[in-house]
C-alpha cells in the first residue's frame, strides 16, 4: 500500500485548494492508498509554525510590502539561498517528526516551507520518499527552487524554461497548470445558478472577495458601487473576518443594490458562476478557477511579488483589468458592463484555463510511486 503525505499551508486559502484538489484526484486513481493532508503551519503541528504564521499575518496589516521584502530578499541566487536555508533548517525537526510518523513514500508540496524543509531532511537524513512541487503562482521564484525534489508541477511554459536555464532537469519539469477542484466543471448552467441566487433576469452580477481572511479592500470597494446608478446584485464574501462581515451587512441593508453577504463559505465557485464580474485580490488559484469558469476579473491591491506577477499574466492575456490605485473602481465597473467587453474577456479567461491540471498531476504521481515500487 502506497503511503502519500500532502503538506500544504494556511497562509491564504490558496495553497490549500490546490492541496485538496490533487487529493481528490489521488484518492480515484490510488483507492488503497493511505493519503494525509497536513497544514504544515498549523498549530497542532508545530508553535513555532503557528507563530510565525501568525505574526506574519498581523505585520501584514501595518506593513502591506512585507511579502515584497521577503520576496525580494529572498530573489537574489546567494540571498535566496541563504533566506530559504534558513527557513528549512528552522523547520526540518517538525518535517523529520513527520516523517516519521507517515512514513510516507511521496511527499507532495503546494508551499515552499515544507518542500524546503523536505529537501533538507532527504538530503541531510538520506530519506527515500519520492519529493513533488506543486508551484502555486504564476511567475517562477528562487523561494520554490530546491535541490533533490524528483517533479515540479508549474503553471506556464515560461517557468518551465526559466527552471531549464537555473540548471534544473528537463525530466523533472511539468506544465500541467496551476490544479482546480473537479467541479468547477461539474457546475450547473448560469441561469440555474442565478435563479436559485434570486438575482433578476438581466441585471448584473459582482462578485467582491477578499480571499479566506477577508482582505482587499472590500467596504471601500463596496462604496465605490454605490455611485453606479443602475441596480446591480453585488456578492460579498468576507471570509473568516466576523467584523468584516458584520460592517458589510450594514452597508447592504442601506444600500440601493441587491447586496447579498457570505462569511467564510465553501459555496465560492457557485457565486462564481453566478457573477458576470470578478472584483478581488490577485490571488494564483483565484484566478485559475476563475479561468476555468469564463469568469472577467477586475484586479485590485495585488501583495507585492508573486500577486503582482499574478496581475500581470491574467490582464496580459485578455482575462481581466488590472484597477491601480487612485483609479476609479465605478467608473471602471461601468465601463465593463457597457458593450462586449465582459463577453471578450470571457473568452479569453477561457482559453488561458487548466480544467484537467489536478487530474494531470495525479496521473503523473501515480506513474511516479510505480515506478518506484
Amino acid at each position: 500500500m502506497h503511503k502519500i503525505l500532502i503538506l500544504t499551508a494556511s497562509i491564504g486559502s490558496g495553497h490549500i485548494k490546490a492541496a485538496e484538489a490533487i487529493e481528490t484526484e489521488l484518492r480515484r486513481l490510488l483507492p488503497d492508498a493511505e493519503i494525509t493532508t497536513v497544514d504544515f503551519m498549523a498549530r497542532r503541528i508545530s508553535r513555532i509554525h503557528w507563530f510565525m504564521k501568525e505574526f506574519y499575518l498581523a505585520m501584514l496589516a501595518f506593513v502591506p510590502n512585507l511579502y515584497d521584502v521577503f520576496y525580494k530578499l529572498s530573489g537574489g541566487s546567494s540571498g535566496g539561498t541563504l533566506v530559504q536555508n534558513a527557513f528549512a533548517w528552522i523547520m526540518m525537526p517538525v518535517m523529520k517528526r513527520l516523517v516519521r510518523r507517515y512514513e510516507p513514500d511521496l511527499v507532495l508540496c503546494t508551499h515552499p516551507f515544507p518542500e524546503g524543509a523536505a529537501s533538507l531532511l532527504r538530503r541531510r537524513q538520506r530519506e527515500s520518499y519520492r519529493l513533488a512541487t506543486v508551484m502555486t503562482d504564476y511567475s517562477l521564484h528562487q523561494i520554490w527552487l530546491y535541490p533533490a525534489v524528483d517533479r515540479y508541477y508549474m503553471a506556464t511554459e515560461e517557468m518551465r524554461m526559466g527552471m531549464i536555464s537555473h540548471g534544473f532537469a528537463v525530466n523533472t519539469l511539468e506544465v500541467p497548470g496551476i490544479p482546480v477542484a473537479s467541479v468547477l466543471q461539474e457546475m450547473k448552467d448560469k441561469a440555474t445558478v442565478r435563479r436559485a441566487l434570486a438575482i433578476p433576469e438581466g441585471q448584473p452580477a459582482v462578485l467582491l472577495m477578499g480571499g479566506g481572511l477577508g482582505l482587499g479592500g472590500i467596504e471601500s470597494n463596496l462604496r465605490d458601487l454605490e455611485e453606479i446608478e443602475a441596480r446591480l446584485t453585488i456578492l460579498v464574501v468576507a471570509g473568516r473576518n466576523q467584523r468584516l462581515m458584520e460592517r458589510v451587512q450594514d452597508m447592504a441593508d442601506a444600500s440601493h443594490h441587491q447586496v447579498l453577504v457570505w462569511g467564510y463559505t465553501d459555496q465560492v465557485h457557485f457565486l462564481m458562476r453566478a457573477a458576470d464580474l470578478l472584483i478581488t485580490k490577485p490571488g494564483a488559484l483565484t484566478i485559475s478557477e476563475a479561468f476555468v469558469l469564463g469568469l472577467p476579473m477586475l484586479l485590485h491591491d495585488p501583495i507585492p511579488g508573486p500577486e503582482t506577477e499574478n496581475a500581470i499574466y491574467a490582464t496580459r492575456h485578455g482575462a481581466a483589468v488590472w484597477l491601480h490605485p487612485r483609479e476609479d473602481l465605478a467608473r471602471s465597473v461601468r465601463k465593463l458592463l457597457d458593450g462586449d467587453s465582459l463577453a471578450t474577456m470571457s473568452r479569453a479567461a477561457v482559453s488561458c484555463a487548466r480544467p484537467d491540471a489536478a487530474p494531470s498531476i495525479a496521473e503523473d504521481l501515480k506513474d511516479l510511486l510505480l515506478r518506484r515500487s
